[in-house]
């Protein structure tokens, strides 16, 4: 971990009369954030699991009490909105628990019970957010001093929110026709499949549009006037956003809060920097709703391990006040030595880190540190004692017993899939899901059972469903086993992906080493040592054939048992 602040910001960059925000003012801060119960977003997983649940409890409301969709699912999306926008719950909440007492879709009793504990709960919950917000606020500016300074971009147009804007009118006007299929199906679990799917996708789309108006409506209110300025230390995320310390936290122990940023370059053209601002605050606040943007970032830089030691900490000065929910702009120190300062402004909106966040962050990077230098050290090993073979003409790599295993367990899962899709109370819109599912995994299964690496002293070579790839050895980027998965990258965002079981535990004790851990070390040391590289040139015949042929008979299979199957089971 770093211990000392290896950026330094120059003093033209700080405003006349900024006050550092030290510990002691940030103890305030922290002291009144919401409580640890309270669900504030932290991770985009977190949401993408909330909202995957909110859809399962819109389907559980349709089958208690015979719940209509068109309360079901709104209840459902309340919990978005106390995840994402808990001030948009004071709105949302008391219309929804009237519309359930005078709509009256079951016994009043129960219904006003759950309608009025519903909405009590949200209201509650929503509140202590917000209470929670005027309080940080209050401490940013109690810290800040009363100095306050112009933004460095007040001048330039905003395009923040646009993306999500855009998304959320999308959404709507996609939900609608969903819903209006409704009265086209047969059966009454179709006709309220298809309402529920309508209203939750015209909900997300509320949802997406009011996060994009109130981003938008903050980002301008901030560059309105003069805003308070605060000195910090900031921290790349290596996700599109940064960490911010205290001042005089210089060893980096307890970041208050993260922020996904956008950089902002004066040079460019105040048009073409708008689009790039809004593409990038599209990845920020979609990360909100979905893991999408830890997706992105692990096929950009998976090949460097992202942690707090991967960037130094930089002297920052931050402008505005600091709260759940708020935009902010950060004028920081290069992340390389001698170029000017960074001014980048949020692109999503700030979330605090609770203590009790941080502790758990703390302990599941100490475990992932741990397994990863135990990692790095078999790896190590590995190429080392790859360094002692002597060259070959030809070296080859292909599928063994583990991809067997896995393309078996495969094909066990598509036997249950068969099972769900032959039940008569499954429902048409879960067999479309079935099918594409089963498909997905007829055309993965030639890959587990028959994937090829050839190397010779061009590069390497990598057969796939559409053909053979050839990656010459100064593009390869990286070889690694990680987790499951053996992972090839090469520039040009070029990736190539096999998995399979894997038990370290068992391993360890038997002193067995995974194929994938031999092959990333044997290829590794081929790519850092040109001496160990294949001399020769592979012929067509050992790079592998397309696997696309392989993969019809799979196809075929299993749309011939998928309709054998529901033609049993409609002549039944």
């Amino acid at each position: 971990m770093n211990t000392d602040v290896r950026r330094t910001l120059p003093a033209t960059a700080i405003p006349d009369g900024c006050l550092p925000w030290t510990t002691e003012h940030t103890r305030r801060w922290t002291r009144v954030l919401p409580p640890g119960w309270i669900p504030v977003p932290r991770v985009g997983l977190r949401v993408l699991k909330l909202v995957l649940l909110t859809g399962a409890l819109a389907a559980l409301g349709l089958t208690a009490a015979g719940l209509p969709p068109y309360l079901a699912t709104p209840a459902g999306l309340l919990l978005v909105l106390l995840q994402l926008r808990p001030e948009a719950v004071r709105v949302w909440a008391p219309p929804l628990a009237l519309a359930a007492v005078v709509l009256r879709p079951a016994p009043v009793l129960p219904v006003l019970a759950g309608a009025l504990l519903l909405t009590a709960a949200a209201l509650a919950i929503s509140a202590t957010r917000l209470r929670a917000r005027e309080r940080q606020r209050e401490a940013a500016l109690t810290a800040s001093g009363g100095v306050t300074a112009p933004l460095p971009d007040a001048d330039r147009p905003i395009g923040r929110g646009r993306f999500l804007s855009g998304l959320g009118i999308t959404l709507i006007l996609a939900g609608v026709p969903v819903m209006a299929t409704a009265g086209l199906w047969d059966s009454s679990e179709g006709r309220a499949a298809a309402a529920v799917a309508g209203c939750f996708v015209a909900g997300l789309g509320v949802t997406a549009l009011l996060s994009g108006v109130l981003g938008r409506r903050r980002a301008a209110a901030l560059r309105a006037a003069p805003a308070p300025v605060l000195r910090v230390l900031v921290r790349g995320t290596g996700r599109g956003g940064v960490k911010v310390f205290a001042a005089d936290d210089v060893a980096g122990l307890r970041p208050l809060f993260t922020v996904g940023v956008v950089p902002l370059d004066h040079d460019r053209d105040n048009d073409t920097a708008v689009v790039e601002e809004a593409v990038t605050d599209t990845v920020a606040d979609l990360a909100d709703l979905a893991d999408l943007g830890d997706v992105a970032d692990r096929a950009r830089s998976a090949d460097r391990l992202d942690d707090d030691r991967a960037e130094p900490l930089r002297e920052a000065v931050l402008y505005g006040t600091p709260y759940d929910g708020a935009e902010v702009v950060l004028v920081s120190a290069a992340p390389k030595p001698g170029d000017p300062p960074v001014t980048e402004r949020s692109s999503g909106p700030v979330r605090p880190l609770s203590e009790g966040g941080v502790r758990r962050r703390l302990e599941r990077a100490k475990r992932a540190a741990a397994r990863t230098a135990a990692d790095d050290e078999e790896h190590l090993g590995l190429v080392e004692a790859a360094r002692l073979t002597s060259p070959v003409p030809v070296r080859r790599w292909r599928a063994g017993a583990v991809d067997r295993l896995s393309g078996f367990l495969m094909v066990v899962w598509g036997v249950l899939l068969y099972w769900i899709s032959t039940d008569g109370d499954v429902g048409l819109w879960k067999d479309i899901l079935v099918v594409l599912t089963g498909l997905y995994g007829a055309f993965r299964i030639p890959v587990k059972l028959c994937w090829r690496v050839t190397a010779d002293r061009t590069g390497l070579w990598l057969n796939g469903l559409r053909g053979t790839t050839h990656i010459p050895w100064d593009d390869v980027r990286s070889v690694r086993r990680e987790s499951l998965e053996l992972k090839l990258r090469w520039h040009g965002d070029g990736s190539w992906t096999v998995s399979a079981p894997r038990w370290a535990r068992l391993q360890r004790r038997r002193g067995v080493t995974h194929p994938y851990d031999v092959l990333a070390a044997e290829v590794t040391a081929m790519h850092t040592d040109p001496a160990l590289r294949p001399t020769g040139d592979s012929e067509e015949r050992e790079r592998g054939r397309p696997l696309w042929p392989l993969a019809v008979p799979f196809v075929l299979a299993w749309l011939t048992a998928v309709l054998v199957g529901l033609t049993g089971f409609l002549d039944g």
